[in-house]
């Protein structure tokens, strides 16, 4: 694209003269005014240079910054653990805890750009490939939905019809079942009132014949007439009275009795929102990996870090006698120590393992963290806050309150990421707004964990685990194989992470993606026992170890080979 903005003669602009450029040499990359070119075309070292009419060059990049956009500082140095160029500024606020920084001159000149360039059209190509085969699934997606739709409505529909039918069954069986009982009962009356009837002719021949015997000329006869009737009436009154206690007598109702159940059904119908719930389920895409998409660092070979040729060594054991447990530790930027005493004190230490002073903060604290180079954030689980402070100025400039109690502490990218009770992650700003909350596994309170990369790692001591998860809450690896009570951890040039296990006494490296490991330093052969908690020394591929009790401080050299 051609562009708009006149482009300046480039000698005339050293000079500090505005001049518009008639002419373009390639050779030079700058343009030219009609002076300036005449006096090029005549030159030795420039008359054989390739130059085109200003009208016919084309911009066809924009002009790159060697300034950071965010600071405006020159681009003087390059994070491995991020794969990008940074200014002093980015490094002491945005990559304070990254480890192998280097000069960017020293990149820069082990760059192989032509290969880069393949590498990058490669994966431009492969992009493209991989966005077309995307939008190709997401068409299929789109009609395989529409179909699973219509299937669900066939399901609802063959649901409710198995409940009609199943309804419609029970009405006829029990429709029939009250048909036969009342029958029978009707039966049972009609037969019963067929023997009431039969018991009143004989009553009324008895009241007939009654008459009869009074007529007779013997008085004899008529006695014992009348005393045959008188003892027949007996009879009848006796068979009334027994009537009393005889069950046809009783009246009868055809009644429902329901099943309990019915109720139960019922009201669960009425509370019934809906026959189910329609869910989006997500599932990962199997890709081919010549269309996924992977982001390369430019450095040559990537320098990709072999966790089998890291070694460790211990230059010396500083004796510090704090002499009570200790939970966490980091290097500052300017050399000096902070040592956090379990529920206790903070202590800043000389860079030569000396005490200078316990940081005077009410409270019990955890864990410890750099913003900048004069600001410290420490975790008290207790008071469940986050506390800032000014190492300048010696004093708590903000609180940010939780509503858990909070463990372990990181910060990067101007955001604390802080372990909470419940297994719970959660990212916040430096104002306490939660960014990101993450509900993770773990069978210890989170007092120990890293963010690095946009992924947050955490030691679980008492599952004898670390784990790896990125900033959506998605576990990315586990790793569990040799751990015995890991403790304090740290990211090493290209993500690769350093783990004090503490009662295996030795210092172990994971790898970025957690498949492998290896054993840098059996610690207790060093004097150095249960080591709790390492760090790196700001900028460098040398730091420290704490042992559990804070006896001593062990200084190491690593080597990555």
């Amino acid at each position: 694209m051609a562009s708009n903005k006149p482009i300046p003669c480039g000698p005339c602009q050293e000079g500090k003269v505005k001049t518009k450029a008639d002419i373009w040499c390639n050779n030079c990359d700058e343009g030219l005014c009609s002076t300036c070119s005449s006096h090029h075309k005549r030159s030795r070292g420039t008359r054989n240079h390739k130059t085109i009419d200003i009208k016919s060059y084309k911009q066809s990049i924009p002009v790159i910054k060697t300034e950071c956009d965010k600071h405006g500082q020159q681009l003087n140095l390059y994070c491995p653990s991020h794969l990008m160029p940074c200014c002093d500024e980015c490094i002491s606020t945005s990559h304070s805890k990254c480890t192998g920084i280097k000069s960017l001159a020293s990149v820069v000149e082990i760059t192989k750009i032509e290969e880069s360039t393949q590498s990058i059209e490669r994966q431009i190509d492969s992009i493209k490939h991989f966005l077309e085969k995307l939008i190709e699934d997401k068409s299929i997606n789109i009609r395989r939905g529409e179909q699973e739709n219509k299937n669900i409505q066939k399901l609802i529909i063959n649901i409710r019809k198995k409940i009609n039918n199943h309804l419609i069954n029970l009405e006829k069986k029990f429709c029939s079942e009250a048909d036969a009982i009342l029958n029978q009962e009707n039966s049972k009356a009609t037969d019963f009132m067929t023997e009431i009837k039969g018991k009143q002719r004989k009553l009324q021949e008895m009241k007939d014949h009654l008459h009869t015997v009074i007529s007779n000329d013997s008085k004899l006869q008529s006695f014992l007439g009348v005393h045959q009737i008188e003892q027949q009436v007996h009879q009848c009154q006796r068979h009334v009275e027994d009537l009393e206690s005889d069950d046809r007598a009783k009246e009868f109702d055809v009644k429902m009795k329901q099943n309990d159940e019915i109720e139960v059904i019922q009201s669960k119908l009425e509370s019934l929102e809906n026959l189910g719930e329609i869910m989006v389920v997500k599932t990962d895409m199997d890709w081919n990996k010549d269309t996924s998409v992977r982001r390369k660092a430019q450095v040559e070979s990537q320098e990709q870090s072999n966790i089998n040729n890291m070694t460790m060594n211990i230059e010396t054991n500083i004796e510090i006698n704090i002499k009570m447990l200790i939970s966490d530790m980091i290097c500052l930027m300017d050399g000096r120590f902070i040592v956090v005493e379990r529920e206790s004190e903070v202590n800043l230490l000389t860079s030569n393992g000396k005490l200078e002073k316990q940081v005077r903060i009410s409270g019990k604290a955890i864990s410890v963290t750099q913003i900048n180079q004069n600001t410290i954030a420490i975790t008290y689980p207790y008071e469940k806050a986050i506390k800032i402070f000014n190492m300048d100025n010696k004093t708590v400039t903000k609180v940010i309150t939780l509503d858990k109690a909070c463990y372990g502490l990181s910060f990067s990218n101007n955001s604390l990421v802080v372990g909470l009770s419940s297994a719970e992650i959660r990212i916040i700003d430096l104002e306490g707004n939660t960014l990101k909350s993450i509900q993770v596994q773990s069978e210890s309170e989170l007092c120990n964990l890293v963010y690095c990369n946009d992924r947050v790692i955490y030691s679980d001591y008492n599952g004898n685990a670390v784990y790896c998860v990125d900033g959506s809450g998605k576990q990315l690896w586990q790793y569990k194989q040799d751990l015995k009570g890991p403790e304090g951890l740290c990211t090493y040039t290209y993500g690769n992470i350093i783990v004090a296990d503490s009662f295996s006494d030795s210092l172990k490296v994971i790898s970025k993606d957690g498949q492998n490991s290896k054993v840098l330093l059996i610690s207790k052969k060093k004097g150095l026992k249960n080591p709790q908690c390492i760090c790196f020394k700001h900028n460098e591929s040398s730091g420290y170890i704490c042992d559990r009790y804070g006896k001593y401080l062990a200084k190491f050299n690593l080597s990555s080979g």
